[in-house]
């Protein structure tokens, strides 16, 4: 009985995490109030506090599941490319073409503005996320560099920061402009970037 129990009520919780989600992307943490979830829910406030004791804790669990929800598509079906640069290629192509699955663009981006005026705890986050999206790109890297793919001399991390901080940027100006063509911009350019980092060896033997 009390198994069921435990079952029901995460299977709640991760509910009320689901159906917050758009609402603290779209709103902001400072925007998006207790009512607002309540509404989306249909739960009363005390319904809520059963799950979460803070507004700060449903707002911490609502990122960690935005940004586990976008990250993975962004990065899913990855390991199946073969080469270091078809890989980065591959998540630039899918960060253009694949828009966020939580409504109101990228978590990670919103949440960085927004926890930069004063939450360190959704700050500490966000600089996680960060943190596992730029090391799986300088994982590639290094590894095409290890396999004569990518110019020894190219600085794995310096790759992460150009790439990422591209895409976001771009993603910015696209729901800024209402258009896709800064996104298809910076897929160009950093197409580019990559036909440049690739070692010699690997050009010939095309």
């Amino acid at each position: 009985m009390c198994s069921e129990e435990m079952t029901k009520g995460e299977l709640t919780r991760q509910t009320i995490i689901a159906k917050a989600a758009p609402l603290f992307n779209q709103l902001g943490y400072a925007g998006c109030s207790i009512q607002d979830v309540m509404r989306v829910t249909g739960l009363e406030k005390g319904g809520l506090y059963r799950h979460f004791a803070s507004k700060e804790e449903l707002a911490t669990e609502v990122f960690q599941y935005s940004a586990r929800r976008v990250l993975g598509a962004r990065l899913e079906g990855l390991e199946k490319i073969d080469g270091s640069t078809k890989k980065l290629r591959f998540f630039i192509d899918r960060f253009v073409e694949i828009q966020s699955t939580i409504p109101g663009g990228c978590p990670v981006m919103n949440t960085a503005i927004e926890a930069d005026d004063g939450n360190p705890a959704l700050r500490k986050l966000v600089q996680q996320a960060v943190r596992q999206w730029k090391e799986s790109i300088a994982a590639i890297v290094r590894t095409g560099i290890e396999k004569g793919e990518i110019r020894a001399e190219t600085e794995p991390r310096r790759v992460a920061n150009v790439i990422i901080s591209a895409l976001e940027g771009a993603l910015m100006i696209s729901r800024l402009e209402g258009n896709r063509n800064a996104m298809h911009d910076v897929q160009v350019v950093l197409r580019e970037m990559l036909g440049s980092i690739e070692s010699r060896s690997k050009i010939n033997r095309r």
